[in-house]
């Protein structure tokens, strides 16, 4: 069975066992009709995937892997906060009339800063260190940036990522302050294992671990049914995750260079709303 499920079904019953529910406060999230969202939450999750025994997308629901490497690659490659450069509809709760969403996320990976060697923008600077100082211990990028928050429509949730070379291993650490587990966990897990990978293989190096820290791992109150139902599901192995060895340059990446095989995954009829 997928460990990747194992771990988040262990996540979710955590939560809803052991958890803080916020509803008698006052939240500032909403649903769509106006009422406020509340949760069930854990502090602190910590969750520790290795790339080398499988690729980390649960089989209790599907995962839909090309749409979530066509929001990373918008992030990460294109550095846009323009939801008209991305394929999916997955911002545009977030987008003014102009279709931005502000100095939020690709836009603030993609400013350059000057250091030593030149200037760079955060993705740059990864890619420079992981072939010129792949033993030094500052390869990281961080988007929340707090002179910028007023102009970003939504505060970065997964704002950090910090890599780091063991030999010729390639090891990741995602920190997020916020996680709608039912709607992104497993989102975020495959876009930045996907990350690990696209990174390990430019730089010559193999992908090992990613490491996800949550600060904030809730449940909405209108997930908890589909949350308990998803619980119960048969768990089918990993598939494998392929990825097109020949490209060598991070900006030659294109969804179609991603495939999975051999993917089982359930089915699942309900509709999951998105707090706002």
């Amino acid at each position: 069975m997928s460990k990747a499920d194992k771990i988040f079904v262990s996540n979710l019953k955590e939560i809803l066992s052991t958890g803080f529910s916020d509803e008698k406060l006052e939240v500032r999230p909403r649903w769509e009709d106006g009422t406020p969202a509340h949760t069930i939450k854990k502090f602190g999750l910590i969750n520790r995937y290795n790339l080398q025994e499988e690729f980390p997308i649960i089989t209790v629901r599907k995962t839909f892997l090309k749409s979530a490497i066509d929001e990373l690659l918008w992030i990460w490659q294109k550095k846009s906060n323009d939801i008209h450069e991305l394929g999916s509809h997955v911002w545009d709760s977030w987008a003014d009339e102009t279709g931005s969403i502000g100095k939020a996320y690709g836009y603030q990976l993609g400013v350059k800063q000057k250091y030593t060697e030149g200037y760079f923008d955060q993705v740059d600077r990864v890619l420079y260190d992981l072939k010129n100082n792949p033993q030094s211990r500052r390869i990281m990028t961080n988007i929340y940036n707090f002179a910028d928050l007023s102009e970003m429509h939504l505060y970065p949730c997964a704002y950090s990522m910090t890599f780091n070379v063991s030999g010729d291993t390639l090891n990741g650490i995602l920190n997020q302050r916020s996680q709608d587990m039912l709607t992104a966990n497993n989102w975020n897990v495959v876009q930045y294992a996907v990350l690990v990978h696209m990174m390990a293989q430019v730089s010559g190096l193999k992908a090992g671990e990613l490491v996800h820290v949550i600060a904030d791992a809730h449940i909405y109150d209108r997930h908890v049914p589909i949350v308990e139902e998803i619980i119960e599901k048969e768990q089918f192995d990993a598939p494998e995750f392929i990825m097109n060895k020949d490209i060598k340059d991070f900006y030659e990446f294109k969804v179609s260079d991603f495939k999975l095989e051999n993917y089982k995954y359930n089915t699942l009829d309900k509709k999951i709303e998105v707090a706002i």
